[in-house]
Parts: structure tokens; sequence; C-alpha cells
């Protein structure tokens, strides 16, 4: 990939830089924002933007409000800087200078003015996190978005949310009876329990399919596992009588291991699988899982003596059952649909009277309002306003917040190659706006704190041919950047794995490929009693007794890793506080 050259770097059209973390994002946004401001260093200059903008009219966005300050701050100092750097007999630092030198010595004291008028301006900056620009949209363009001009965004909805669903669970399940109501009682017992689940898939109420109230859900459903339990259950009965008979026969002439099925056992099992078939409504199964694995044909040829071991349909359809019955119709999936559905029409009616949207909301309103009669005048009218937009965090986005950037950055013509590989020839694009989207596709992967790596992947095709990198880690150890490349270099070298990202194709096509990141970082290490630490120490969890047969479970793992990672550091913090450990540089101890 192509190193970025903050002083090349196009700023029309589409790129995609992907940048690690440490690699100084920040510092280059910054350098990119002063060329903006700066404009063209000539008539050649075809790498700047055709003329040189202000901050109100530079897009940056970044996704949480901490990080918006920052940048802006950061922005704000370097404005400063730079209008010093371009004064006679200043000696600013390397990047400043670079800047400085390549524009004409003439033009440097109305870059310095227009630098300092800027920093002056840096109050009226478009900074900002996406849901406060889409805030700002539906505001500013109430006519050509269809909204209402007076439009408060409430950040924290919960309380609406919680209101809501109590509203359903009064209206739809107040009026169950009491057979209803234990099924109900299965998956929550509160309102608040309900919410919970539903916040959780509120995002796809889109993907999920009309469903019907939850007393005809709860009715249907109820009525396809007892048809279901019936046939299940059928032969039972007829069966258990033939394995009553055939047990005590084969203990009769000592056919098994009467220590590991004794008479007390089978009178048991049988009776309690008599129970079971008799009962029309019982679905779970009452044997002990004992029970369950020695009355199948495995189980009992571990102790029959005789060869061969017996064969009876019960046993084989006990070995299946317990599966059969996990897979019985269940309301559920009926059930949220419903629900998400109704509360979303509830929510978004009480969020119309009270003339306020979530953060959500506000992304769904404006990619609604793209998708309108007036889309187009509406994103050239933000095109306009906005003629450049610098995307900070964007592995960070999901399919809607990238669809709203595409909407008003990237040609007609970009939006209808979506489904382009990346090593297809590059799309064309506009060149009266540009799209910096700035991100790191390691973390793309990170599904839980809102990533999209599809979103991402989508965002390379668009941008083929326009991306470049910032390669050089400026905050780790250089020992610690070398184990994680080595780490990652390995996976990503396997004969036999997917990539270091697991998207690897069996052809060989990457679209995630992992790229060893150089170092110039801190210097010093991390010393215990006097000795430095390894950059990198790989922990692994030992298995003993069952463990070791079938394994440890994914949540086990994670629980016992998590505390004892959680106690190794609170060590070193308390060593930190006793001078035991620490940072120190070369020769220090």
């Amino acid at each position: 990939m192509t190193p970025l050259d903050p002083m090349a770097q196009p700023l029309s059209g589409s790129h995609l830089i992907e940048a690690s973390a440490g690699t100084g994002k920040t510092f280059t946004i910054a350098l990119l924002y002063l060329r903006l401001v700066l404009g063209p260093r000539g008539p050649q200059d075809t790498a700047s933007f055709p003329r040189p903008l202000m901050p109100p009219e530079i897009l940056v966005m970044t996704f949480t409000n901490a990080a918006t300050r920052e940048l802006r701050d950061r922005i704000r100092t370097r404005l400063v800087e730079a209008a010093d750097a371009f004064q006679p007999g200043t000696d600013p630092d390397p990047a400043l200078a670079e800047l400085r030198d390549s524009y004409p010595r003439d033009s440097w004291p109305s870059c310095a003015r227009r630098l300092r008028l800027a920093a002056e301006w840096m109050d009226e900056a478009a900074v900002s996190t996406i849901h406060s620009w889409c805030h700002r949209m539906l505001r500013e363009h109430a006519f050509d978005s269809g909204s209402l001009f007076a439009l408060n965004m409430e950040i924290d909805q919960r309380p609406l949310q919680a209101e809501v669903t109590r509203d359903y669970w009064r209206t739809f399940y107040y009026p169950l009876d009491s057979e209803a109501l234990d099924t109900i009682a299965r998956y929550w017992t509160t309102p608040d329990a309900l919410d919970e689940q539903l916040g959780r898939l509120r995002q796809y109420a889109a993907a999920l399919p009309d469903a019907c109230p939850p007393e005809d859900a709860l009715a249907a459903c109820r009525e396809q596992r007892q048809a279901r339990l019936a046939e299940l259950k059928a032969p039972w009965p007829a069966w258990l009588d033939e394995l009553d008979a055939l047990l005590d026969a084969a203990a009769e002439r000592d056919a098994f291991d009467k220590r590991k099925l004794n008479a007390k056992h089978r009178l048991v099992w049988v009776q309690q699988l008599r129970s079971w078939a008799q009962d029309p409504a019982m679905a779970e199964l009452p044997l002990s899982d004992a029970a369950k694995r020695r009355l199948t044909p495995e189980g009992l040829a571990e102790i029959w003596k005789e060869d061969p071991p017996p064969a009876h349909p019960a046993l084989d359809a006990l070995a299946a059952l317990p599966a059969q019955l996990e897979a019985l119709p269940e309301p559920l999936s009926e059930l949220l649909s419903h629900a998400v559905h109704w509360t979303e029409q509830r929510l978004a009616a009480q969020q119309q009277r009270r003339a306020e949207l979530g953060p959500d909301d506000l992304l769904k309103h404006l990619d609604a309002a793209f998708a309108g009669p007036s889309g187009d005048t509406l994103a050239e009218r933000i095109r306009r306003q906005f003629p450049v937009a610098l995307v900070d965090e964007f592995q960070d986005t999901d399919p809607v917040q990238y669809r709203l950037f595409a909407r008003v950055y990237l040609s007609t013509n970009q939006l209808s190659t979506n489904q382009l590989s990346a090593s297809q020839q590059p799309s064309s694009q506009r060149d009266d706006c540009g799209l910096l989207l700035i991100g790191d596709p390691k973390q793309a992967i990170y599904a839980f704190r809102g990533a999209d790596i599809h979103t991402y992947l989508q965002a390379r095709r668009d941008t083929a041919g326009r991306h470049v990198t910032l390669g050089t880690n400026f905050r780790s150890a250089t020992a610690m950047v070398e184990a994680v490349n080595r780490v990652f270099r390995f996976a990503e070298a396997h004969p036999a794995g997917c990539g270091a990202f697991l998207f690897k194709t069996p052809e060989g096509d990457n679209p995630v490929p992992f790229f060893p990141v150089a170092a110039k970082g801190r210097k010093d290490s991390l010393i215990r009693d006097g000795k430095p630490l390894p950059a990198l120490t790989l922990w692994h969890l030992s298995t003993e007794g069952d463990d070791v047969k079938e394994g440890i479970s994914k949540g086990a793992y994670f629980k016992e890793m998590a505390a004892r990672c959680a106690t190794h550091m609170a060590e070193l913090l308390r060593e930190g506080q006793a001078g035991c450990t620490g940072f120190a540089a070369p020769g220090e101890s």
C-alpha cells in the first residue's frame, strides 16, 4: 500500500487513509486541514483543493463528543502554529516548515493572515459527531428534508423507549390467559427485561418480518407444538413395553454390567419416559443426563457383554429426542418481531408529538430524505455547504452512516459500482468535492462497538486505486510493534488459514490484508524488579479433569482469562505505586 504524503495527498475526490493506532491520525488530519485552508500552491497544483476553504466549509466528523472537542482544539492550535510559521525569522517544526516552503515566499504574509483568521473562526468550525451533523442538516434544510424546523435531539432515548415498552406490555400481555402468561414469563418477567432485548433489535426493525399480535402468535404456536409433540410421543407407549421386556430379559441372563444399569435405575427411567409419553403437554424430557446417555445404542454398547448389543427403535429415537424437543416451535421470534414493530411505531409517534429525535433516528430521517423526491437537491446543497469532508475513526461507520457520506460525496457512477472488487479498475469520482475516510481496518471487525466490516469493505471498493496508509507507529515501543507484527504476519501467511482477519478466500483474494507497521515510538521499556518485561506474552488456559476430554466453553474461558488479566494488571499497578515496576529509558533501572 502507498504511504501517505500529507503534502502531496489529493484533496479532491474520495480517498481512504488506513491508519493503525498511534500512527499520527490526528496530526495528519490537522495538516490536511491546513492545506484546505491555504488552498492551491500555484496554477500547477492539482493535489490541493481548487480553492481555499474556511472552517465552516470543512466538515470534520468523528464518533464521540470527547474526540470532537480534542480534534477541534488540536486543529485550532495547529492553525495558530502554522500562522506563526509563515512569519519571517521563525523556525517551525519540520512538517510546518515543509508546508510553508511549498508556497511561494511572496504569498507567506497572506497565508499567515488566512491561517490566523481561520484560527479565530474555529468556534464556527464544522467539527462534530455524525449525529450532530445529521441534526444540523435536518434543521437547516428542513424544506428539502421534510423535517420540522424546531427539532430537538434527545441523546438518551432510553426513558422514552422504556415507557413505550411498558405501554406495549400493558396493551398486549395484561389480557392474556394464565397459560399464555406462563409462556411470556419464560422469556421476560418484567417490561424492563423485554425492553433490554428490544433495544438490541430496534436497529434491525426493517429486516424483521411482520408478525401477528401475541395472543394469536401464542395460540398458533401452542397448536403447532401440541401437534409435533403428539407425533413424537405416538410410538413411545409400545416402545417402552418392548424396551422394558428387552432389558429385563437381558438382566436375567447377565447380558450387561448391572453396576452401570441396575434394576432401580431401569425402573425409574422407564417410568419417567412413560410419564412423559402419557402427558400431551409435557415437552421437557424428565431424564437425567446419565439416563439420556445410557439409553442410546452407544450407551448400551459400552456396558453390553454380548455381541452384538441390542438394537431397538426407542434407543435410536432417544438419542435424537433432545434435539427434536429443542427444535419444537417457539413463539419468541414472532413475539419479538411484533413488539419491535409496534414499539417503533409508537416511539416515532411520541417523538413526533414531542418534536424530538434520538441519535439513530436522526440518521434514519436524513437517509430517508436523501431517498425522497428532493434527495438530489438536498445532497447538492450540503455539498456546496461543505465541499470537503474528513471522517475520522471511519472503521466505526455502519451502513446507514456510510450511505449518507456516499450520497453527498460520491458520484452516481461510484454508487452504481458497489459490487466491484478492490482489484478492479478505480471508479470515477467527483472533482467538485472531497471525501477523505480515515480509519483502521483492523478495528472494523469490532462489531461489539458498532463497527461494520462489510461497510468498510464497501468503502474500499468505492475508493479502489485511491488507498494510502500511515505506516509508522509513534506511540509504542519498537519491541511491542515488532511483536504485534510477528503475530499478525504469521496468521496472514499461514498456508491453511484465511488471513489475519479471516477474510482471505481460497482463491487468494484478501479484502482486509495485514500490512506491518514500522516503529518510531518511545525508547523506554517496562521494567519489573530491575528487569525488562517482554513486549508481548502469550497466556493460555490449561485444562484439567473432565475439561481435558470435553474442552471448556467459550464463556467460561473468557471469564477466567479476564479475571486473570485483571488480577495481573492490578498487581502491576500496585508494584508501580511501590516503585518496583515502571517505565525506564535504556540504561536506567
